[in-house]
């Protein structure tokens, strides 16, 4: 009886400190985190695709602050100069505000898709 309970808890310890499933950020040798799970544009949420059509078309965008500068400060995208990336507004139905859902756009054709207010992001593959 006394084993098992230890196992058990030695399991529910393992559970804890070593997170399953797919790492949203890995660190690179120069210390810098980038984006490493990735989601298919057709699994984001309908907004999410909805805005990354608006960014294809160049707009008219819903929010003021859509298009403005990301400055990647949680540093979980890969370091580019300031200006590199651009930020827009994921409608969250239901929201009084602008919710905590971001694409995040880079000069080079990058999408990342942030659901949690940049604690994490999945680049977004076509």
């Amino acid at each position: 009886m006394l084993l098992r309970f230890v196992s058990r808890v030695l399991l529910v310890l393992l559970a804890v400190l070593l997170p399953v499933g797919c790492s949203s950020t890995a660190t690179t040798g120069a210390g810098t985190a980038t984006a490493t799970a990735t989601v298919r544009l057709s699994q984001l949420p309908a907004e999410a695709r909805r805005t990354v059509a608006l960014i294809d078309r160049g707009g008219p965008f819903p929010y003021a602050k859509d298009g403005v500068v990301f400055g990647n400060y949680e540093k979980l995208l890969p370091r580019q100069k300031r200006g590199f990336y651009h930020e827009y507004t994921v409608r969250t139905p239901g929201s009084r505000d602008r919710g905590a859902r971001r694409i995040v756009t880079g000069q080079d054709g990058e999408i990342y898709y942030t659901d949690d207010h940049y604690k994490s992001f999945r680049t977004v593959l076509r």
